[in-house]
């Protein structure tokens, strides 16, 4: 479900000369890429027996967890060639960005598709150790049977979550796989101590990467550093967040302020301030952010236009920068929320919805499609309803 929403600041003439904003291309229910992935479990599984293949998105220079994930190869592969197991680490989406396999796993990780770009959230591959990771981001095992898929009944798995250190974003997660006569009740300890291994990687990687928490309570990073800025300076560093190629100073001033009364020296002193404290991170004239970035609600964003339900609910901590007046930010809110809640009333789910009610009680969406999918004697149809 892709939004295709493009919003352009430029100039238009009302009897005088004034910035507007021109919104067009707004289709915010184009489902052609997410209809495989519609709820958050399969109904038929008795078809599949094999993930998904996902393309990767290409990266212009490598990111900071693809950094990490380098940095730690030799290790990995050694623990995996070690044990006889299959090792992968996945996005925070649950799609494979790197894999190994020893020689007694490669033929069965190759048919299953436990290889790079093989997609493995619960919405695709039903219950497995990198979808219950991937819903609850805490360390699991699935032994056997207990897997949905037939092709990997005869499969141990490990995962855990790979989160940072400073923080405590989520980035991905690290699977180990054996056959059910190898395992070992060492394994998730051993899987642990990998992802304990990346954490450590990540935490060494970090310069001028910017955290912007952007859902729910905004927070912001820099350096490993928790900076203390204005709601301004937020709503500036999230306008340029999503504007990569860069804003113009009067783009900049109307995406902000609107048809608000506020001089653009006001606006020079807010880059000026933010320019201190993010040195060498803010591109003068054009302005942009020239460091590495790591945004919630871009990954959030980027979770739903794929589909995938669990990765971008457990990005969802609340509304985006729900007190901001910016035409732009509004817009870009407006927009998101209004996709998200088409998908909510769309769930079949009720754990799911019992989740995203506990963490964000405000989403009345929630509430209602929970109340649709409760039976009319459930014990707790009041509860909710006071909810309402």
């Amino acid at each position: 479900m892709a939004c295709n929403m493009r919003i352009e600041i430029g100039t238009g003439y009302y009897g005088s000369y004034s910035p507007i904003i021109k919104e067009y291309d707004m289709n915010l229910f184009n489902k052609t890429h997410a209809q495989a992935l519609q709820t958050t479990h399969l109904v038929n599984l008795a078809a599949v027996h094999a993930a998904p293949i996902l393309t990767l998105p290409q990266e212009s220079q490598p990111s900071l967890f693809r950094r990490s994930i380098q940095h730690n190869y030799a290790d990995l592969l050694k623990i995996a060639d070690d044990s006889g197991m299959a090792i992968g680490l996945t996005d925070h989406h649950g799609t494979l960005l790197w894999t190994w396999s020893s020689s007694a796993m490669l033929s069965s990780a190759e048919q299953v598709h436990f290889v790079e770009g093989g997609h493995w959230s619960t919405q695709a591959v039903g219950t497995n150790a990198i979808g219950l990771t991937l819903n609850s981001h805490v360390s699991s095992c699935v032994y056997s049977h207990e897997n949905q898929m037939d092709s990997v009944r005869d499969w141990v798995c490990y995962a855990a979550p790979i989160l940072d250190p400073s923080s405590g974003q989520f980035h991905g997660i690290i699977n180990l796989s054996t056959k059910y006569k190898k395992h070992t009740p060492l394994g998730l300890l051993a899987v642990e101590r990998c992802a304990d291994l990346v954490q450590r990687a990540i935490q060494f990687e970090q310069k001028n990467v910017l955290y912007i928490k952007a859902l729910g309570t905004p927070w912001i990073q820099f350096n490993q550093q928790v900076l203390t800025l204005s709601h301004r300076q937020i709503e500036i560093l999230c306008i340029l967040a999503l504007n990569r190629n860069g804003i113009g100073l009067d783009e900049l001033h109307y995406a902000l302020y609107g048809e608000r009364d506020v001089s653009i020296k006001t606006l020079k002193a807010e880059l000026s301030q933010l320019r201190n404290l993010l040195p060498n991170c803010i591109e003068p004239r054009i302005y942009k952010l020239s460091c590495e970035i790591q945004c919630d609600f871009l990954r959030a964003e980027q979770s739903l236009n794929a589909g995938f339900l669990a990765s971008t609910f457990a990005l969802y901590k609340g509304s985006f920068l729900s007190k901001s007046e910016s035409p732009f930010l509004s817009t870009w809110r407006n927009c998101f929320d209004a996709r998200l809640s088409h998908l909510i009333y769309q769930m079949q789910d009720i754990d799911q919805l019992l989740r995203i009610i506990g963490r964000v009680p405000e989403r009345i969406d929630a509430v209602q499609r929970l109340l649709e999918l409760l039976p009319q004697d459930n014990n707790y149809r009041d509860y909710f309803l006071k909810l309402l």
